[in-house]
């Protein structure tokens, strides 16, 4: 049976749930509030400069290939990779910093040289990752989070010790190095929580990086974005940009249209790939699956203070990805996740994408991307960015042994503020909800409404959690539960 549906929002999701749904034979249009579509992953230009303002990491190929070929296609028919060498480099002070290279082979020697011994222990840790890697991204997390017996396997059965340790418990088991710990702990940080509150099985987070590497898309990650959109366009998909969902109408207890713009738009169904906790605002308020409290009581991944910036140079002594993990851990993870403030020394990451892409910078200039990790919910204030700039690039300066300041030409920054006004985000997080033990799988936001008929959602605060490749499955899953109520009917 044909329906309209709806979809709000035109991140990584909503455009793979919408390719889903137009190859089932759908009627589907995506509104989008800003001028342009990707959501978080939208790209910023200025001055020749081209910016990704959200992801800029290209991990679990596989989960984007298996997407495509949903569609009998694949992603070089959209966008071209290259794989990255290095794929990133770690600073831990001055002259004292570790490269990960393109192959495990490779970063095994690398650990070696750090602590002898340690080569061994990765190879077993990396084989103990990639079997949990064929367990989870082939398997579980394409589940709907209906039930806890989506869990419940042979081979999840005996990894359940892993679901009560901790990545960093079980990283500490083995290696001693400090560097060598950050190195490991780094990857589950795109889950939004500390290592130190992520399950040990969310290890294959580092098959992820040392087993299947780093990867670019030419032009950007905005270019998948541009791939999945001519993808939706090919099946028949709408997009309208500009168009600000206002309210859900419901006729009883249904899906009866959207007010858009002012306007209203019949819809049998709606799908939100918008901030879940905003999407509950456009529905009147017995009608919201969760409360305030619950979502006050949750833990999310956090915030961002981003700058884009142009320099009017080659900048030297950097890779196209580099972590500067030259001040203590904890403290910034406490500042996140404990007792949220603004950070006295942040850790921070620095993206120079015109160092493998061209058309990122002017030649002869470069393209940078700064961000520092924050709690959301802070006050955001101008003066704090500027602080914050002139602190990062301080220790840039000191760390990669050059002069930058007085090489930039602009900079724009981005902030709690900014990621409330753009997205509703929830108190301007970044990354949706963290992927701790009590909000995996079935324990998140539903991705169907259990009060409102036809209304469902998906995206980084639903299952499977925060990330490209969880949105791409995200989409990929709720379409699925979707045709599977429609076929009911």
């Amino acid at each position: 049976m044909k329906q309209s549906i709806a979809i709000i929002g035109s991140g990584f999701s909503s455009l793979a749930a919408s390719c889903y749904l137009a190859k089932q034979g759908h009627e589907i249009t995506i509104y989008e509030k800003n001028a342009s579509i990707g959501g978080r992953a939208r790209q910023f230009k200025k001055n020749g400069f081209t910016f990704d303002m959200g992801p800029t990491w290209y991990w679990m190929p596989d989960v984007f290939e298996r997407f495509f070929s949903d569609f009998n296609k694949t992603p070089s028919q959209y966008y071209d990779l290259i794989k990255l060498n290095p794929a990133y480099s770690v600073y831990f002070g001055i002259d004292d910093a570790i490269t990960i290279e393109d192959s495990l082979e490779k970063i095994k020697l690398a650990f070696e040289k750090e602590e002898p011994g340690s080569s061994k222990k990765l190879q077993q840790f990396m084989d103990e990752a990639l079997d949990n890697y064929n367990i989870a991204i082939k398997d579980l997390v394409y589940r709907p989070g209906v039930s806890p017996l989506e869990l419940v396997t042979p081979v999840t059965m005996k990894k359940i010790g892993q679901f009560f340790s901790t990545i960093s418990k079980e990283v500490r088991k083995e290696f001693k190095n400090p560097k060598l710990i950050s190195i490991l702990e780094f990857p589950v940080l795109f889950l939004g929580a500390k290592p130190s509150n992520t399950p040990a099985f969310y290890s294959f987070m580092n098959y992820a990086d040392f087993g299947m590497g780093t990867f670019h898309p030419k032009n950007g990650m905005y270019s998948v974005i541009d791939g999945m959109q001519q993808l939706a366009l090919e099946l028949g998909v709408t997009i309208r940009t500009n168009q600000n969902v206002e309210k859900i109408i419901l006729q009883k207890n249904k899906v009866h249209s959207l007010l858009v713009n002012g306007e209203e738009i019949p819809a049998h169904i709606v799908l939100s790939g918008a901030d879940y906790h905003h999407t509950e605002t456009l529905l009147p308020p017995r009608f919201r699956q969760y409360s305030e409290s619950y979502w006050e009581k949750k833990v999310f991944a956090p915030s961002s203070l981003l700058f884009y910036v142009g320099f009017d140079k080659k900048l030297t002594n950097v890779n196209h990805h580099t972590l500067f993990f030259d001040v203590p851990f904890e403290s910034h993870a406490q500042d996140i996740y404990d007792q949220p403030k603004w950070p006295e020394d942040p850790l921070f990451y620095a993206s120079f994408p015109s160092k493998t892409d061209a058309e990122a910078a002017p030649e002869g200039q470069e393209a940078g991307i700064f961000l520092i990790p924050l709690a959301p919910g802070l006050d955001d204030i101008e003066e704090v960015r500027e602080e914050y700039f002139e602190k990062i690039m301080d220790r840039f300066e000191a760390i990669t042994q050059q002069e930058v300041k007085k090489n930039v030409i602009f900079k724009e920054a981005y902030c709690i503020n900014d990621f409330i006004e753009d997205y509703n985000s929830y108190k301007g997080n970044a990354y949706g909800l963290a992927n701790t033990l009590f909000q995996t799988a079935f324990l998140r936001p539903k991705l169907k409404s259990k009060k409102v008929k036809g209304l469902y959602f998906t995206g980084q605060l639903t299952v499977p959690g925060p990330g490209v490749p969880p949105s791409l499955i995200s989409g990929k899953v709720v379409s699925g539960l979707i045709q599977k109520d429609i076929d009911s009917l």
